[in-house]
């Protein structure tokens, strides 16, 4: 049982090991921002292109800093109590 658990956490710990936390990664492909915001790839790449999500890009991929997905859902959560 012990290979079985450290097997699990060097897997955890490889670089793109797929997770729902914000706090375990610096910065999110595409698909993995998508799934964080539940928003389709047009409406994330809109949301990057009027500027309410940062983004960065390493050669031609496009990266999504973990601070920008919490500022964003921060964002939303502001304009939702600013409509009451």
């Amino acid at each position: 049982m012990a290979l079985t658990s450290s097997a699990t956490r060097a897997d955890a710990s490889k670089p793109g090991a797929s997770t729902a936390d914000t706090g375990t990664k610096a910065l999110y492909r595409v698909p993995e921002a998508m799934q964080l915001l539940s928003l389709s790839r047009s409406v994330l790449y809109n949301q990057i292109r009027i500027g309410r999500l940062r983004s960065v890009k390493e050669g031609s991929t496009r990266l999504i800093p973990a601070d920008a997905i919490a500022a964003y859902v921060a964002l939303l959560k502001a304009e939702a109590e600013a409509d009451r």
